[in-house]
């Protein structure tokens, strides 16, 4: 734990927003608020409809998204399929990365998930921790079940909090529903969502 306080043991979904001409480039984005590509609005469609019909019996009843674009307008795009509105809690926005904003992420993003390197002017990943914790817990306690729609590198600081590991790349705009540990586990359980 990296001293964040501890997740709130409660199931909710997750979405990754889809995807921009930087995901696909293979550049950090961080704060720089890269707006979603054709391919990503395409994919935010397809979550939402997904989500419309596939919620089985865990029917969203609050959506929290990141302020950064391309989480809104994903997360926009589910709200509208399920008439919902989209509440913004600004610490769900990606990590800054400083320095690294718009470079590719190769030779230094496993070091900087590792704590072993921090970019000149970004958050080490501890740091993003902490304020992963604080942010699910935010989204938490919201009335349930809730949709959280954020970015990838919270998403990895959320799955080495949840004790599995952390360095693991998200699809875009794949809806997952998220479950605590079972009594005396340790780690939580992700089950995709099937998509159309």
């Amino acid at each position: 734990m990296a001293g964040g306080g501890r997740l709130t043991r409660e199931a909710f979904w997750f979405l990754r927003h889809g995807e921009t001409d930087w995901n696909a480039r293979g550049l950090s984005q961080g704060n720089v608020d890269i707006p979603l590509n054709s391919i990503g609005i395409a994919q935010a469609e397809r979550a939402a409809q997904a989500l419309l019909e596939g919620q089985a019996g865990r029917e969203i009843a609050t959506i929290v998204a990141s302020p950064l674009g391309r989480a809104r307008d994903t997360a926009e795009a589910v709200a509208r399929a399920l008439g919902l509105p989209v509440e913004i809690h600004d610490a769900l926005r990606e990590v800054s990365f400083g320095v690294q904003e718009g470079q590719p992420m190769a030779g230094w993003f496993d070091d900087w998930v590792e704590g072993r390197f921090t970019p000149e002017g970004a958050e080490s990943f501890a740091q993003l921790r902490d304020r992963t914790v604080a942010a699910i817990n935010h989204c938490l306690s919201r009335p349930g079940p809730v949709l959280v729609v954020a970015h990838g590198a919270l998403w990895r600081a959320f799955r080495a909090e949840a004790g599995l590991p952390a360095n693991v790349r998200t699809p875009n705009a794949l809806p997952m529903w998220v479950t605590p540990p079972a009594a005396g586990g340790e780690a939580w359980a992700f089950d995709p969502l099937a998509m159309p």
